[in-house]
Order: C-alpha cells, then structure tokens, then sequence
C-alpha cells in the first residue's frame, strides 16, 4: 500500500464542531474516494481516512441519531 500524502489538502473543520474550540474535527474535500479526517486540536497528528460509501454511511447514521 502507497503513503497518502497530505500535507497539501485543504481541511474544513465540521459544521457539527463546537465553536469555542472543543470537540472539533476536520475534514478535507481534495481526495477522490478517500475522506481523511482529523482532530483540529492535533492537526499534526492522525488522520483517519475512510472510503466515501463509509463516510456517507457514518454521516448518515450521525444524521439519523443511530451513534448517539
């Protein structure tokens, strides 16, 4: 498996992350079929990096309130 590199993404942080500066997470657009996120505290740590059917099934199940 090949490195994904990163390091010229563009990161957006969800319009579900608080505003005063916790529990913040980020995404980026840039990659076809891939969604990398991360937490906006730590944005030199680790990426999480889903496929887009899964991060479309993780969204929708956060949207419907299945992982409360």
């Amino acid at each position: 498996m090949r490195p994904i590199a990163l390091s010229n993404v563009t990161w957006r942080k969800s319009s579900y992350s608080n505003p005063d500066g916790g529990q913040c997470l980020e995404v980026s657009d840039d990659l076809p079929s891939s969604v990398p996120v991360r937490d906006s505290k730590t944005p030199h740590g680790p990426v999480l990096l889903f496929t887009d059917p899964a991060w479309a099934a993780f969204v929708g199940a956060v949207g419907r309130g299945v992982l409360d």
